[in-house]
């Protein structure tokens, strides 16, 4: 998998934490306090957006939001913050395989639509936040995933090719972004994408459970 890899550039939530959840959660709280239903597939629609285009895509969908952009992403960030900095958790095996990495010499960045201020948050308080080399959230370039924007905006900034990286993601526009960037990828198994395990399995280039695996060297090598 690391065969010819300069660096590794991962994804956060669902990728190197369990988070999703967070969202799951802050939807349902933020829908019952504006009185919203959310219309078939909203959910889905959100996938691989940036910070900042997902509010926009509630203004969008729920023009008589009483809020402005700046003001839901306010709300958003008090609603995670205190989650975020005590309740999520790493995923399993990714802090010994950061520190094989660091072994390695292989760079190390991060490409979210997560944003900035909770990234860093909660990899402080995670202990992992120097591991990295890079850290770009999609809301610092101009499109979001699945375009390949700001996975070639960390390649960049790693002074590395993108034929040079490999990709971590946990959803399929996340993977759809990697490839789209010219990067292999590497699919993690996250239970908010478990129903998406087949396409994600069919779009990247290998599969695993655990970062453990990958010591272990029983990832799963996707077949095209």
């Amino acid at each position: 998998m690391l065969t010819g890899k300069k660096a590794v550039i991962f994804d956060l939530d669902g990728t190197l934490i369990d988070s999703m959840w967070v969202w799951a959660e802050l939807d349902r709280v933020y829908m019952k306090k504006y009185n919203l239903t959310p219309p078939s597939g909203f959910s889905k629609q959100l996938e691989g957006k940036s910070y900042t285009e997902t509010a926009q895509f509630f203004l969008d969908v729920f023009p008589d939001l009483p809020c402005t952009l700046d003001e839901i992403k306010e709300e958003w960030l008090h609603m995670t913050k205190e989650l975020y900095r005590t309740k999520v958790e790493l995923k399993p095996g990714v802090r010994e395989f950061l520190v094989d990495l660091k072994k390695r010499h292989i760079l190390t960045g991060i490409a979210t639509s997560n944003t900035r201020e909770l990234v860093e948050i909660t990899l402080r308080e995670l202990g992992i936040i120097n591991y990295f080399d890079v850290i770009r959230t999609a809301c610092e370039v101009e499109r979001g995933k699945p375009f390949p924007d700001v996975y070639l905006k960390v390649a960049e900034d790693l002074q590395v090719s993108p034929r040079e990286c490999l990709v971590f993601e946990d959803v399929p526009k996340g993977i759809e972004a990697g490839k789209n960037a010219g990067m292999q990828v590497c699919a993690v198994e996250d239970y908010f994408s478990k129903e998406e395990r087949a396409k994600k399995k069919e779009q990247a280039d290998f599969f695993i459970q655990t970062y453990d695996q990958i010591a272990k060297e029983t990832y799963e090598r996707c077949r095209k």
